[in-house]
This record gives C-alpha cells, sequence and structure tokens, in this order.
C-alpha cells in the first residue's frame, strides 16, 4: 500500500497517521465540518471534507468515505475503532472499490461482528458462556419474556456494535421496554443498525480482554491480558495490562478460548476477546471486538509490539513479526481522558480546551486528539486523549500514575482528571487488601465526593457557510467557519450579539443537563407529572440520557424536539 484513508476522527486518527508515518505510507484524513481544524486533519498528509455535522452524515456515510478515497488516491482504508470499524458492509464496499481494507474480513466481521454469531462460536469451540438470546429480538416483549424466564439482571445489547453504545442493563421489569428502546436508537446513532440480543447479566464482575493478532499465514498470537473493569455507563474509564489478580489456570483458560475463538473464525488483523470474571472465579466470553480497541496501548507498551504497524503489515500480506505470546514488559495503566464532569455524574461537556498541559517523564505516553484551543463537538464521541503510564511492576506503574495525573492541567471545559486521581488512590484499585474493582464499582462503591466543574463555555458556532468560488479557471467549492464569518462582520462594523443573560432562578423550570440534543419528548404539553418520572431523553456524544420531573405538577413543554440544547437551558416548566 501507499497511501490510507483514515476513516475516522480524533485520538485514533492521529495515532493512525503516526503509524502510517512510521511505516513509510501518506494518510489521508476526513472530517466533518465541526473538525475541520481537529488535531488529526492537520496530522495526516491530507485532509478531505465529508459535508456534514451528524455521525450519519460524515464518518457513518460510506459512499462519502470511498468517494474520498478515489479522490484522494488512497489505496488502503483503515477504520479505526467505532463508527464503520466493525461494518461488514463497509469493510465490503472497501474492497467491492479496489482498496485494501486493514482489518478482518467482511466475512470474519460477519462471523464475530455480529455478537449472536460470536456466541455460537464460542459454544462450538468450548468457551464458558451465560443464559443468552440465540438471534435477535424482534421486539420489547421478547426482551420481557426472556428476562421472566431467566429472571432479572438482564443486558440488552446492540448485535453490531461495541464500545458500550447501545448496551442497557434492566434491574427491574418495568423499566425493561423504555432501555430495549433506548439501546436500539443508540446503536442507530452509533453504528447504523439497531438490533439487540439480550444475556444474562452477572452482576458485579471483573472485564477481562485478551489481545489477538492473526495474519494471512496461519499465525494467530495472544499478545496478552487487560482489565478493563473500571467503567461509567458501560464506558471503560481505566484499563491496564496485564490483567492483575488472575490465577495461572483463569489467564490460561482466557489465552487459549480468545485463541480458538479467533482461529475458528479464520481472523486476520487485530480483534479482542472479551470475557467477563464473576466474584465466584467463573469466566463468561462476552464479545469479539473485531477492530483495534481504544486500550491497545497498554498492551503495545506491555508486548512490545506496535499494533497499528503490525495491522499494516497483515494488510500488505507480511506475517506477524511476533508469533508467540511474549512475557510482560511490566505493568501498563491508561487513563481515558473525556470531556466529561465528574461532579454532575459524568455529564458530556463539549466546549473549548484552554489549555491542554499534558504530563511528561518517565513511563508516560500521551495519545491525544486536541490540544490547547482544539474544540471538543458534542456531535461525537467524549474522548480527548488517553495518558498510558508505564513501570517495571504495577506499584511503580501506580506511583508515576499518580505523579501523571498531578501534572496534568485542563481547562476550559470539564474532564474526567478528579476522577482518575482519586481513584489511582483508592484501597479498592490499589489491591493491597484485594482486588475489589468490577463493571459497577463507580456506582456502587466508589463514593468519595467530587466537586463539579466550572460550567463550560457555550459550544461555538461549528457550521461551514459554503458557497462557489473560481481559482485559477477551476470551480470549487469553499467552506468558511460561520463564526469567522462573523467575527468579520463584526470587525467590518456589524454588531455582534451579546451572550443572553443567565435566567433568574425558576423554581418551575426544567433545565437541560447537558449541551446536547433534545431526542424526544415522553410527556405531552399539559400532562401531568410526578416527581422522578422520565419527562424527555437527550443525546450527546452518542450516549442517552434522561430528564427526569424534579417536582409534580403540570409540565408546559419550551423546548422542540430535535433541537440542540446548550447546558443550563430552559426545554419546560413543571407548575
Amino acid at each position: 500500500m501507499k497511501k490510507v484513508l483514515i476513516a475516522n476522527r480524533g485520538e485514533i486518527a492521529v495515532r493512525i497517521a503516526r503509524a502510517c508515518a512510521d511505516y513509510g505510507v501518506k494518510s489521508v484524513a476526513v472530517y466533518a465540518d465541526a473538525d475541520i481544524d481537529a488535531l488529526h486533519v492537520r496530522m495526516a498528509d491530507e485532509a478531505y471534507g465529508l459535508d456534514g455535522e451528524r455521525p450519519a452524515d460524515t464518518y457513518l456515510n460510506i459512499a462519502k468515505l470511498i468517494a474520498i478515497a478515489h479522490k484522494s488516491g488512497a489505496d488502503a482504508v483503515h477504520p479505526g475503532y467505532g463508527f464503520l470499524s466493525e461494518s461488514e458492509a463497509f469493510a465490503r464496499a472497501v474492497l467491492d472499490a479496489g482498496l485494501r481494507w486493514i482489518g478482518p474480513t467482511p466475512e470474519t466481521i460477519a462471523k464475530l461482528g455480529d455478537k449472536v454469531e460470536a456466541r455460537k462460536i464460542a459454544l462450538q469451540v468450548g468457551a464458558p458462556l451465560v443464559a443468552g438470546t440465540p438471534d435477535p429480538v424482534k421486539d420489547a416483549g421478547e426482551v420481557l419474556a426472556f428476562a421472566q424466564q431467566h429472571g432479572l439482571p438482564i443486558i440488552i445489547k446492540a448485535a453490531f456494535g461495541g464500545g458500550g453504545r447501545g448496551m442497557k442493563i434492566a434491574w427491574r421489569m418495568d423499566e425493561v421496554e423504555e432501555l430495549f428502546h433506548s439501546a436500539v436508537r443508540e446503536a442507530v446513532t452509533a453504528f447504523g443498525r439497531g438490533e439487540c440480543f439480550v444475556e444474562q447479566f452477572l452482576d458485579r464482575p471483573r472485564h477481562i480482554e485478551a489481545q489477538v493478532l492473526a495474519d494471512t499465514h496461519g499465525n494467530v498470537v495472544v499478545l496478552g491480558t487487560r482489565d478493563c473493569s473500571l467503567q461509567r455507563r458501560n464506558q471503560k474509564l481505566v484499563e491496564e495490562a496485564p490483567a492483575p489478580f488472575l490465577s495461572d489456570d483463569q489467564r490460561a483458560r482466557i489465552h487459549s478460548s480468545a485463541r480458538d475463538i479467533c482461529a475458528a473464525a479464520g481472523y486476520v488483523s487485530a480483534g479482542t476477546v472479551e470475557f467477563l470474571l464473576s466474584q465466584t472465579g467463573a469466566i463468561s466470553f462476552l464479545e469479539v471486538n473485531t477492530r483495534l480497541q481504544v486500550e491497545h496501548p497498554v498492551t503495545e507498551q506491555t508486548a512490545g509490539v506496535d499494533l497499528v504497524i503490525e495491522q499494516l503489515r497483515v494488510a500488505d500480506g507480511l506475517p506477524l513479526s511476533i508469533t508467540e505470546t511474549p512475557a510482560p514488559l511490566g505493568h501498563s495503566i491508561e487513563f481515558r481522558i473525556n470531556a466529561e464532569d465528574v461532579g454532575r455524574g459524568f455529564l458530556p461537556t463539549p466546549g473549548t480546551v484552554v489549555r491542554f498541559d499534558p504530563p511528561s517523564g518517565p513511563g508516560v505516553r500521551l495519545d491525544t486528539g486536541v490540544q490547547s484551543g482544539s474544540v471538543v463537538p458534542g456531535s461525537f464521541d467524549s474522548l480527548m486523549a488517553k495518558l498510558i503510564v508505564s513501570g517495571a511492576t504495577r506499584e511503580q506503574a501506580l506511583a508515576r500514575a499518580r505523579r501523571a495525573l498531578a501534572e496534568f492541567r485542563i481547562e476550559g471545559l470539564s474532564s474526567v482528571l478528579p476522577f482518575h486521581r482519586a481513584v489511582i488512590g483508592h484501597a479498592d484499585f490499589v489491591g493491597n487488601d484485594g482486588f475489589k474493582v468490577h463493571t459497577r464499582w463507580i456506582e456502587s462503591d466508589f463514593a468519595e465526593p467530587l466537586a463539579a466543574a466550572v460550567r463550560a463555555e457555550p459550544l461555538p458556532d461549528a457550521s461551514l457557510v459554503r458557497c462557489a468560488v473560481e481559482i485559477d479557471g477551476r470551480r470549487v467549492s469553499l467552506g468558511l467557519p460561520a463564526v469567522l464569518l462573523q467575527g468579520l462582520a463584526s470587525a467590518g462594523g456589524g454588531v455582534a450579539a451579546a451572550p443572553a443573560a443567565e435566567s433568574a432562578v425558576d423554581p418551575a423550570a426544567v433545565t437541560s443537563p447537558i449541551a446536547g440534543n433534545l431526542h424526544a419528548w415522553k410527556v405531552a404539553d399539559g400532562d401531568t407529572v410526578q416527581e422522578g418520572d422520565v419527562i424527555a431523553v437527550m443525546e450527546a456524544m452518542k450516549m442517552e440520557m434522561q430528564v427526569t420531573a424534579h417536582r409534580s405538577g403540570v409540565v408546559a413543554l419550551v423546548a422542540e424536539a430535535g433541537k440542540a440544547q446548550v447546558l443550563g437551558a430552559v426545554i419546560a416548566r413543571i407548575g
């Protein structure tokens, strides 16, 4: 290959562009309107606009991505993670267009990317499994029937997704139907498909995964394990490698099951096989992610392997540079630096990064998609960067992590740094008296009070104003940021609109808890509601959030469904 189109954005697009440079090939970035000046756009050798703002119109638009690949002269496509990375249709479209696909074959994605089919393969090779539906469910009635048969809690999961999107846990029968519909909506937004299946949910398990690499020469290698149990809303926040506090038998079972599943599916490229480890020590297969994982750097640090370059080698038909499971090179911990307000329940907080001052020093690596002055839009994931800290031992990695997190400074918007600083010294995570972290530990056991951040400034207008211009006799489309034109108008004598003053405190007001889209109203204007009733669903950074009534009364709707809302905007009143 000579030139790689990176069908993604943010820190993973930067990561892939750097690997392309190391491997000796050119890189092509793509961008939504809000990402026109993003770091990944400037890091790549070339960049092309996707002419849109929503995921469906940009990073999920297969036709646009293929057209840009041809226009740029790219001969290969790397999907990164999220978006279309696990789309069989996208992989086929890339290959049908005469391009090279950097990832597993479409057939393998169909087998393993479909979580239901992956369960069937896991059963065939003898991997441990909890009860689940054999196929995607057709409606909420089937979910209720499964819950009645197998008991609660249950987990509703997107059949064609990953990364925690389209994943809902039901603890009560009366919430099953709404959680099913919510999972479907999230899956459609994140992956373009809404099919979901259902499994029994293991309460308080650890999340363990195995990193697999495979080539076209028959080599299938497990590079080691990771622990990804520290999660919030099914989104991983802290990951480490190798997974600590496993017995030799547990580690061997995870390695062998991961290898057997991938070998049975004819896997090539990088992939991850995920498991749950119950408090009793039982292991249960979870799913296969047919792509690069967000947390891949901790395996790179402990295995001594560049996973993205291995993907490029495999796509070029070369054998893996490693053919046996390596002994771990120390220990590595990754901290996801999300734009979220930990003091307000990890609410997404898009905005402008006024200051981004990361740490450095021995054992510190930073994979980032932002820098000072970057804008984190509300249309996409909240991940800004990843801090990866390594040491000869877990104890040394923890000590370096405390130092690195203390050095890290982000201003202008909220980040999860306060949580990371608190958790890195928590006895449950440190594990001197046993590792007590599990996938719901943050919600159920983490009790340290974390202050709410200062509210971020409203997002600047990220839209582009397009017009046709002629350059050297050729008609081209020109896109200019709307905020730039507003500034020019102001400089030319126009009057810039002053920001609206915050309204006085209104006890009847229902305010937007996030900067995001008001997806739907669950009540009608004039309805009587009780305190705690769900009255609306909002969406930001591909995650849904319910808005509840803060008191009982008659609701008067103020905001229109489908419209974007700023943080704190009045969307209704309850009188």
